[in-house]
């Protein structure tokens, strides 16, 4: 038990050293598209099934509440919250449209649509990210494995350098606490 702990930890260790040599300068740019967004009067809206899912609220509620500073709230929505929204689409529509039909409804140009899939390849994250961009937002994946199908869909693709889903996640979320810094500095510490 004690090995396999230890063998889990390095592998967190070495990926967390190639999310740093290759995706420090992708992590920035998602800051400041996201800095940009709130600042010319947008939103981010979130997505992700599973464990991505629980990412888009984590990441929504870092957003709209605070992350470390004391600042006013953000404006930031979780598309994987409101179950009969979801059990509607699901049933009228299929899930493939569960977050494309909610982009419809509230996606303005200048919003920032953010995906999260460790498979890359989430057919509702493909179709809500291609129906922002058609309605004038910026769009964001966090994904893993080699970025999937869904990669092409976004202005900004950080795709996490693993297979492995618990690996792919950690990265996500430790993306999403930096980022969340970063815009709290960018917007309400500068200067």
């Amino acid at each position: 038990m004690i090995s396999e702990i230890r063998s889990q930890l390095a592998e967190h260790r070495a990926l967390f050293s190639l999310i740093e040599e290759k995706l420090t300068p992708g992590i920035a740019q998602m800051a400041a598209m996201a800095i940009e967004c709130f600042r010319s009067g947008g939103k981010l809206l979130i997505m992700g099934n599973g464990g991505s899912a629980a990412d888009s609220q984590h990441f929504a509620a870092e957003i709209v509440s605070r992350f470390r500073l004391e600042r006013p709230a953000l404006p930031a929505i979780a598309l994987s919250t409101d179950t009969s929204i979801l059990t509607a689409i699901g049933n009228d529509y299929g899930f493939e449209a569960a977050f494309r039909r909610q982009v419809e409804a509230l996606a303005t140009p200048g919003d920032l649509v953010i995906g999260i899939s460790t498979s890359g390849n989430s057919p509702n994250v493909e179709q809500a990210l291609q129906r922002a961009r058609e309605r004038g937002c910026r769009t964001i994946g966090l994904l893993g494995r080699d970025g999937g199908t869904i990669g092409p869909q976004c202005d900004l693709a950080l795709v996490i350098p693993s297979n492995d889903t618990p690996r792919i996640q950690e990265g996500h979320i430790t993306i999403i606490h930096i980022v969340c810094d970063l815009i709290e500095q960018g917007i309400f510490a500068a200067g």
